[in-house]
């Protein structure tokens, strides 16, 4: 066996650095962060010139949009002069496009989303608009039918009650989107009825103002809801929902009152489940009796006790461990001005405080991890592999998986409360 001995290891001595070391050292920083500077400069031209590039592509086929819109609009009753008017001088709009293709990427606990509704901000501001405008909207709610609180509290949430509507050219989004081909023909069907509402009178086009998506005024009403569902409250020939408060909150009950607003009824009850009770013998979002669910054990929190008549579905947004809820179709009214079960709950809640009622009893789940929307897109995946149907695999879960969900978990001796939870997504992980 060959026998190694101890390894000797001669040091060389370090040789001071000398000033030619030292500047030589120096120069190659130089000239290193000088070859970075101009590659980053190589690709920010490149880049900036790939921008005007796809905007100049943008402003072409944007005239070009114009050009061919006229003969439709004429058809429509648009006079050339109005026409003119209306897209003298007017580009396309990229931050449009930019904004449309941000939609919808973060999914927020409505707990979140209800906290913000519910603002102590918002609340001091609508006590003070109700204040102001007591008159109207009492007049407005008897014209209507439609419940002061509500209509105030849609205008809180739509625009923080005329605070703020937007500043967007609506004309101009809409052309935008139109001539990109956003959403088919939707948008290029809105400019057509905009461009009526100018031939109309009702606002000049610098002046027709709102969202990047066309959303309109202090009701933020696409173009064919105001033709619609607007209203010239305060009389002086113009159905002015940008600057006019009254025809604003006018046009607004119009709106829930021409969508099956029932006059007389609430939008419904925070409730107490009795214990015990079970969801596989009580379906969600299925219409009874009030009677009916007092019998089941359900009461009021607030007290006081259920309507003789009328019916309600049972609402459980954050699942069995948070508020629940009894609803009735005025909450569906609601829900026919944004189709967020969120946003109608918002406008509910909002509405009963500034009534001046209390807030809710019920703690919600904020410890709970609500799915983000990837994860909300692998539950969605997962549901359509089992053979549901949940519409558009958008990360969003709607009504249809909620549906969906329910009967999952039925089917798998879950209580069916219909909540995308993160222990839910692990056990249909588990199933592939």
């Amino acid at each position: 066996m060959k026998r190694f001995g101890k390894a000797r290891i001669q040091a060389t001595p370090l040789r001071p650095l000398g000033r030619r070391d030292i500047f030589f050292s120096f120069g190659q920083v130089i000239r290193t962060l000088m070859l970075f500077a101009l590659f980053c400069a190589g690709v920010m031209l490149a880049a900036s010139a790939s921008a005007r590039a796809q905007t100049q592509d943008l402003d072409t086929q944007f005239r070009a949009f114009i050009g061919e819109l006229w003969p439709d609009a004429k058809k429509a009753g648009i006079s050339r002069t109005t026409f003119n008017a209306a897209f003298n001088g007017m580009s396309a709009d990229p931050l449009v496009l930019r904004t449309a293709g941000k939609q919808a990427e973060f999914v927020k606990p409505i707990w979140h989303y209800i906290n913000s509704a519910v603002s102590a901000s918002r609340l001091e501001r609508g006590s003070a608009r109700a204040a102001e405008f007591q008159t109207t909207l009492a007049k407005v709610e008897a014209r209507y039918g439609v419940d002061r609180f509500v209509v105030l509290a849609v205008w809180g949430m739509e625009t923080n009650y005329g605070g703020f509507s937007g500043k967007m050219s609506t004309l101009r989004s809409l052309a935008t989107l139109a001539a990109a081909g956003y959403r088919g023909t939707f948008f290029r069907e809105q400019l057509i009825v905009a461009l009526q509402i100018l031939e109309q009178g009702h606002v000049e086009p610098e002046n027709m103002l709102g969202s990047w998506a066309g959303a309109m005024g202090q009701t933020q009403f696409m173009p064919s809801s105001f033709m619609s569902y607007a209203v010239d409250w305060d009389g002086d020939g113009h159905k002015n929902i940008w600057t006019s408060a009254p025809d604003a909150l006018a046009s607004t009950a119009n709106y829930l009152a021409e969508h099956g607003w029932i006059k007389g009824w609430t939008w419904g009850y925070e409730i107490a489940l009795p214990q015990g009770f079970s969801l596989h013998k009580h379906e969600l979002n299925e219409y009874r009796p009030f009677e009916q669910w007092a019998k089941a054990g359900i009461k009021r929190t607030d007290g006081q006790s259920m309507p003789r008549t009328g019916e309600a579905a049972l609402m459980l947004p954050a699942g069995k461990n948070g508020p629940a809820f009894l609803v009735t179709r005025n909450f569906q009214a609601i829900k026919s001005y944004n189709t967020s079960s969120a946003y109608a709950l918002g406008v509910a809640l909002l509405s009963d405080r500034l009534a001046g009622g209390a807030g809710l009893h019920a703690k919600w789940p904020v410890n709970a991890r609500v799915l983000d929307a990837d994860e909300s897109l692998e539950m969605q995946k997962h549901l359509v592999r089992m053979g549901y149907q949940i519409g558009d695999l958008d990360g969003k879960i709607g009504e249809k998986a909620q549906v969906a969900i329910r009967h999952y978990q039925r089917q798998s001796g879950i209580e069916p409360d219909g909540f995308a939870s993160v222990p839910l997504l692990e056990r249909m992980r588990k199933r592939l």
